[in-house]
Parts: C-alpha cells; sequence; structure tokens
C-alpha cells in the first residue's frame, strides 16, 4: 500500500519542491511510532526536479542529498514532532473545558435547588390524553409522595388509571406510578392543588375552563401542554385561561419544545422551555420538572413560546403532505426553511423575540414534529398527500391534530399583520377544500422569484 500511494505521490504534477505528503497518517497512538514520508527534492538544480520518499527517523545524511534537500527533510521531521505537540495541547485544552464546564453545572445545581418539591404535595393534570399522561407520570417519579390528580371525562379511562395504573387508551403498555390517581369529579381534583397543568385541547379549553372556574384557586398556577390558537377568536392560551376564568391574574405559564409524549414515557432525554411573565413562577416550574431526563428552560418570551407552538403544526401538516406526494428530501427541506421563515415574520410581527422562534419551542419543535412520523399533524399530512379526504382522517384518529384548527387561523393572522406566508396559507386553502396537494405545490412553485430574506 505505501508503494501504490508513494508512487501516485512522485507522479503528481502538483508537487513543488517543498511540499510535504503524508501516506500512512492513522489514529493518534502515543504509545507507538507513526510511519510518515516526505517527498524531498532530490537534486542539485532549483527548478522543478525529481522526488523521493524519506521516512520520519531515516539517515538523512546516507541519503546523499543535496543540500536543500537535507534542509526540507530535516524541518519536515521537526515539524511533524511539533504537530504531534500541537496535537496533545489540544487534547488537553478540550478535557480542561469539560471539566470546567462540568464544575460549572454542579455549582449551578447546588444554588439552584429550593424547596419547591419538597413543599409541593398535589398537581392536578386537566386532561386524560397522551401528553398530559406522560407528564403526570414524570411529575410523580419527581417525588413518591406527591399526589397526581388527573381530571378526565372518560369513566373507561379513569377506571384502568386506578386499578390497572395505565392509560388504556393511549399507553395501555406503560405502567403509571401508584401516586398517579384519576377523577371525573373537577372540586376533588382541584381542592388544595398546588400546580395545574392544562392538557385540554385549545378548541375544547374555554367551555371547559368556565365549568371548572368555581373550584381553581385564584392564586393556582397554571401550566399550559396544549399548542394552538382558537379558530374563531385567534386568542393563545395565555389569553384564554384568564378569559374563561375571569381571574386576570391567574398565574400563568407555558411548557413548550420538542418532545412526544411516547418518548417522555420511556424516559428518554428531553429538552423544553418554560415561559412566564414571572420569573420567579417560571424557575418553580423549572424546578418542579426538572430531573435527570428532562432539562428546562426558562424565558420571558410567552407570545414567542406559544406561536411556535401553535404554527408548527400547520408546518408539519405541509411537510407531510409533500411526503404523502413523494416529493423527494429537497422539497421537503425546502418547504420547511420557508415554513420557519414565515413564523419567523409572523412572530416577531407579533412581538415574539427572534431567539425564541430559533430556540427549543420553535426550530427545536418544528424539526421534531415535520420529520418524525410520531406527529399527529405529519400524518394528517402524509394522508392528505396520499389522497384522502381531511374528514376520513379525522374521524380514523383518537387524538386531536391541533394544527387543523389553527390553519384556519393562519389566513386571517397574515392579513391582520400583513405578513406573506405562501407555504402556511397553503395549509389553510388546503383543509378548506380549497386546492388540491398538487395544485398548492404547483402555485408554490410558480411563485415570483425573489431575494433571500
Amino acid at each position: 500500500m505505501k508503494k501504490t500511494m508513494a508512487a501516485s505521490l512522485l507522479e503528481s504534477p502538483f508537487l513543488s519542491n517543498r511540499q510535504l505528503f503524508s501516506t500512512t497518517h492513522h489514529s493518534f497512538q502515543p504509545q507507538k511510532p507513526i510511519p510518515i514520508y516526505y517527498c524531498v527534492p532530490f537534486s542539485r538544480s532549483s527548478s522543478a526536479c525529481p522526488l523521493r520518499l524519506c521516512a520520519v527517523g531515516e539517515n538523512v545524511d546516507s541519503l546523499a542529498l543535496p543540500p536543500l534537500a537535507k534542509v526540507v527533510a530535516e524541518d519536515s521531521v521537526q515539524d511533524n514532532r511539533v504537530s504531534l505537540e500541537r496535537s496533545k495541547d489540544r487534547r488537553k485544552v478540550v478535557k480542561l473545558a469539560w471539566e470546567k464546564l462540568v464544575r460549572w453545572s454542579r455549582y449551578w445545581r447546588s444554588k439552584a435547588k429550593t424547596d419547591v418539591l419538597e413543599r409541593t404535595k398535589k398537581v392536578v393534570v386537566l386532561g386524560g390524553g397522551s401528553f398530559g399522561t406522560a407528564i403526570a407520570a414524570h411529575v410523580a417519579h419527581r417525588k413518591a409522595e406527591l399526589e397526581i390528580n388527573m381530571l378526565v371525562r372518560d369513566p373507561e379511562v379513569c377506571q384502568s388509571i386506578n386499578e390497572s395504573h395505565c392509560n388504556c387508551k393511549y399507553f395501555p403498555e406503560h405502567k403509571l406510578p401508584e401516586n398517579v390517581i384519576a377523577t371525573t369529579d373537577a372540586k376533588a381534583a382541584l381542592l388544595c392543588a398546588d400546580f395545574c397543568f392544562h392538557a385540554v385541547p385549545v378548541q375544547f379549553s374555554s367551555s371547559f375552563l368556565k365549568g371548572i372556574a368555581d373550584y381553581v384557586d385564584p392564586g393556582l398556577p397554571f401550566i399550559s401542554l396544549s399548542k394552538g390558537l382558537e379558530l374563531n377568536t385567534l386568542r393563545m392560551m395565555s389569553q384564554i385561561i384568564p378569559r374563561a376564568l375571569k381571574n386576570s391574574r391567574q398565574p400563568y405559564v407555558v411548557l413548550s419544545g420538542p418532545s412526544f409524549a411516547l418518548e417522555l414515557m420511556n424516559k428518554l432525554p428531553t429538552a423544553m422551555v418554560v415561559a412566564s411573565k414571572d420569573k420567579k413562577m417560571a424557575n418553580s416550574v423549572q424546578q418542579l420538572l426538572a430531573s435527570r431526563n428532562m432539562r428546562i428552560n426558562t424565558s420571558s418570551d410567552v407570545t414567542g413560546v406559544e406561536i411556535a407552538g401553535a404554527l408548527k403544526n400547520v408546518l408539519a401538516i405541509a411537510a407531510g403532505i409533500v411526503e404523502g406526494l413523494n416529493l423527494g428530501n429537497n422539497s421537503m427541506a425546502a418547504l420547511v426553511a420557508q415554513g420557519c421563515s414565515e413564523i419567523r415574520w409572523l412572530g416577531t410581527k407579533m412581538g415574539a423575540k427572534s431567539t425564541t422562534l430559533t430556540g427549543l419551542s420553535g426550530t427545536g419543535d418544528i424539526m421534531l414534529t415535520c420529520f418524525v412520523n410520531l406527529s399527529r399533524n405529519r400524518t394528517v399530512g402524509v394522508r392528505l398527500g396520499s389522497g384522502e379526504k381531511l374528514d376520513d382522517i379525522l374521524n380514523s384518529m383518537n387524538q386531536v391534530a391541533e394544527g387543523v384548527s389553527t390553519a384556519g387561523a393562519v389566513i386571517t393572522l397574515a392579513q391582520k399583520y400583513k405578513v406573506k406566508m405562501p407555504v402556511l396559507t397553503a395549509v389553510a386553502r388546503i383543509i378548506d377544500n380549497e386546492l388540491t396537494p398538487a395544485k398548492a405545490v404547483y402555485e408554490l412553485m410558480n411563485l415570483p422569484q425573489v431575494e433571500e430574506v
């Protein structure tokens, strides 16, 4: 192998007198010598000359090289030794940087410890869907003495949680912690609760909350897990909850980010964001949820987290349509990139921070929802692209795809804030049966060629 590679080097018309080449430079192993060969000039002429290979450690004087060639060979050996020393130095720098990061992490973990988890006695989860169940299980694992009440409407689900310790509808094979109990009684569920996780679909939230408003303590923190916009009013959950409860000062936090319920149930590493205008409240929820398998970042940008979480569902339908039409990876990447830009354009007009829209709750959630088959909204898009009717798709699903309802609000928002959103608007028109998926692709591809923004 060495001879073959050396021969190719000697035949190369691009080698100059002082170029150096390594032919067998493999992974760094300090305990063994590294066989490296260098091409050196073998002529007294200053012009182009024949080249030969000189091995590291070979006696240069024995080669009868001209003076210039000896200098080049000796310099080459020295340069190699210097590069090896630099490699060792780089490894040392990386190791020290990592150790510093670990020490910093331990310091902040110890500093952030509070009595939030210790003083929390009861947590209520509104809704018995997949994500509500996953959050209930996660919080229950944080503290065995903690009482987790799930308020559900399905008596069968309620019975399976209490008797079999599983959600028979969504997670029949996953055992729930014994401190998770279910009830259909709102008053009993909310009594003396310290935190409330809201996991009811957006379109049903107003009516649901109005029905339980009398049992909600005015100081009970509400943590919204629901993503979407109310179709008729265009309200986000941060507006829906206080309005439905008739309490403008109801403590509010939104939890969002790239997270599938199934992976939470399997305790796989996950990172999410909690956003609240009340920094102390955001920190409290962070400490309640953060664990070895869940990282929680905090933010004050409630609008950014909510609008990204709502519109990414519509974009996921578009991504599914591309998949259903078998348009390939190029078009998928182009569509998702364009959709991200549209969400950023609208979000910033609504007051969101661009850093939020490119963070976990924005780009992170978009990537997960658009590219992974576990997404309900993406599944709707795939089936639409394959030619199925929307009504048939929705009737066959046992979970709500929020993007279908949210898509109807996109056109209104685009007009209100004077933002062009061709991809998300096309999804709304497909859902309203104004366009076929194939026709939508044709129209999008024939839009005017524009400057990248």
